[in-house]
């Protein structure tokens, strides 16, 4: 009894609308306190990863904000690369400095340091992504754009890949189609929980 792709599609569309509401209407001491346990959570996994180089990213608004740790990250003197989405689907990668913020095509904030190809990402140790929702098979819910599932899905050597989501978005089964991505493991305000990995 599996799903058609447009089922899967169309179940995506819809739990991508509740998530993105649930999201907008967190309190404030709820945001402050989900911040502090996902920057602890991070540099703990990088700390446990002995990771000196990683791929991660600027949060919007409205996400599990990584800006604080980030900040701690670099400071400590891992290298971080931060995506920006091009028209072809690809990402571009960009050195974290710390300075100052631009947006890319979608919008999403991105640094202002020199442009790195697509293929910058191959040398990283960790890589963390944001997501919708992520499951207890590992597989991951993205907004619906494909970037990060085609980044994921076109590397040779994949580093592990974790993904940072609000506690209530790690649910029991997530509706999928073939182009999307497993994780290794999901960092929430409360816990990091490492997956059997990616298939």
């Amino acid at each position: 009894n599996r799903r058609m792709p447009e089922d899967a599609s169309h179940a995506k569309r819809a739990l991508r609308a509740q998530l993105r509401e649930r999201r907008r209407i967190m309190t404030a001491p709820e945001r402050e306190q989900s911040t502090s346990g996902i920057t602890e959570r991070l540099e703990a996994l990088v700390r446990d990863r002995g990771a000196r180089s990683i791929a991660a990213y600027l949060s919007t608004q409205n996400e599990p904000v990584t800006r604080a740790f980030l900040r701690t990250a670099h400071a400590d003197g891992v290298r971080i690369l931060l995506p920006i989405s091009r028209a072809d689907g690809l990402l571009d990668w960009a050195l974290y400095d710390g300075k100052d913020e631009d947006e890319d095509i979608l919008g999403m904030p991105t640094p202002t340091s020199q442009i790195l190809g697509p293929i910058a990402i191959n040398d990283v140790d960790l890589i963390i992504v944001p997501a919708a929702a992520v499951d207890a098979s590992g597989m991951r819910m993205g907004w619906g754009q494909g970037y990060f599932d085609k980044t994921l899905g076109s590397m040779e050597a994949c580093p592990p890949v974790y993904a940072v989501v609000f506690d209530h978005e790690v649910v029991d089964v997530l509706p999928s189609e073939r182009h999307d991505q497993r994780v290794d493991g999901a960092v929430t305000p409360t816990r990091t929980i490492n997956f059997a990995g990616r298939l």
